[in-house]
């Protein structure tokens, strides 16, 4: 199957599929569903029934069960689209051989390495074949290899059909990386008792905690005056934003936290002396840690209001999705099973909480209980972006063995 997948995940990362936070259709950019379209033929090749492609570019499909036997449907879902951080489409990805533990030089011209003292986990994969960027793009195992994983596993089912299973269900989303990736799911029409996202990190890992998440953006109107005549009359917006944002507290920000700690963090940043705008993400895995921290940048904005004027700042704070742990701990089953299914393939589990979110937190929410496993990449969304290929075979030996067990209970 290691060839397959790699087979696969090569032609999914040559398609460009990056998403757009700043479109308001779904899918957030027309691209996306070039790779929708590849993959409903491949199911439809494969026998599958149920197939379906949406105007929203959901793709979802049914692997039928091959027994009487009351087996829980299953379902198994990735998503298409890639970080809007770099460019998508990956057509001359870095073949490492037998990695033997030295840093791996990824772009000579731009001194790019992947060195073992900043990327220490690139040890854990001494022998096996790795795959990385050329240093231009992204390399799209988030959340590719997923794909490529789930269509591999259920490949493998349809082409050995001694092998006893249940209903196993398939969803490919877009726009997870803007937050979006199940606004339109339909979770009755998928119709699964529970589901695992494949967007998970490395080798082992498990994942049913997440941040609560929220998004806020800061709007600063200022004043421009020539700088020849600005005295006591000049308000420089830019200025008011770096002021606003020292008000925050610089040990909470993601550089600075790990594990259960939460985050302030700046993502986006513009301005000019008449307008500025800063936009923040703000995690954190407790409820109440969570709130507290809303709080404190709405009270940030009403100092810096009080201050300079209520005409002169803007907050717009949205809640964006919550901790899954509440709605998967009464069915922890599905984490039980999981952890089994790796210990049984040989993978040390590594239970941990997700320090970012996946369409699973949201789904668990709308009644579809969804943790997350591993799909073997590493330093998403960049150009240090890589992926052992070995991984994500066992991510494949992962998913037929949690087909297994549930068959065998």
């Amino acid at each position: 199957m290691k060839e397959k997948v790699l087979e696969r995940f090569l032609k999914y990362i040559k398609i460009d599929t990056q998403s757009d936070e700043n479109s308001e259709t779904t899918p957030s950019t027309e691209k996306q569903f070039n790779l929708a379209k590849v993959l409903k033929k491949e199911l439809e090749d494969l026998g599958l029934q149920d197939i379906s492609l949406d105007d929203k570019c959901y793709l979802m499909a049914t692997l039928p069960a091959n027994t009487d036997k009351k087996i829980p449907a299953i379902g198994f879902i990735a998503h298409m689209d890639t970080s809007p951080d770099m460019p998508g489409a990956v057509e001359n990805p870095n073949f490492v051989f037998n990695y033997s533990g030295e840093d791996i030089v990824i772009n000579k011209e731009k001194n790019l390495v992947l060195t073992t003292k900043e990327f220490p986990e690139l040890e854990d994969y001494i022998g096996k074949t790795i795959l990385t960027t050329d240093g231009n793009t992204l390399l799209g195992a988030d959340d590719k290899a997923g794909i490529a994983e789930i269509i591999t596993a259920v490949e493998y089912l349809v082409n050995n059909p001694q092998i006893i299973h249940g209903t196993i269900k398939v969803g490919f989303t877009p726009d997870e990386e803007i937050g979006r990736g199940v606004d339109h799911f339909d979770v009755k029409k998928f119709n699964a008792d529970f589901a695992y996202t494949l967007d998970g990190g490395g080798l082992g890992e498990l994942e049913y905690e997440n941040f609560n998440a929220a998004g806020a953006k800061v709007y600063v109107q200022g004043r421009n005056i020539h700088p020849g005549y600005a005295k006591n009359k000049m308000v420089n917006a830019m200025l008011l934003a770096m002021e606003f944002n020292a008000l925050l507290p610089a040990n909470e920000r993601p550089e600075h936290t790990a594990n259960y700690e939460g985050f302030y963090h700046i993502v986006k940043m513009e301005g000019s002396v008449e307008n500025a705008m800063l936009q923040y993400i703000i995690r954190d895995h407790d409820k109440v840690k969570f709130e507290q921290k809303k709080q404190t940048i709405t009270e940030a904005v009403e100092f810096m209001k009080k201050r300079y004027g209520d005409d002169v700042f803007r907050l717009e704070l949205k809640d964006q999705y919550y901790n899954m742990k509440e709605m998967v701990l009464p069915v922890i089953h599905v984490v039980d099973t999981a952890r089994q299914a790796m210990e049984e393939v040989g993978v040390v589990p590594v239970v941990v909480p997700i320090r970012g979110g996946t369409d699973g937190a949201r789904l668990s929410y709308m009644g579809l209980p969804c943790p997350n496993i591993f799909a073997g990449g590493h330093n998403f969304h960049g150009k240090f972006e890589y992926v052992p290929v070995e991984t994500m075979e066992k991510a494949i030996d992962v998913i037929l063995k949690i087909v297994k067990l549930y068959t065998d209970k």
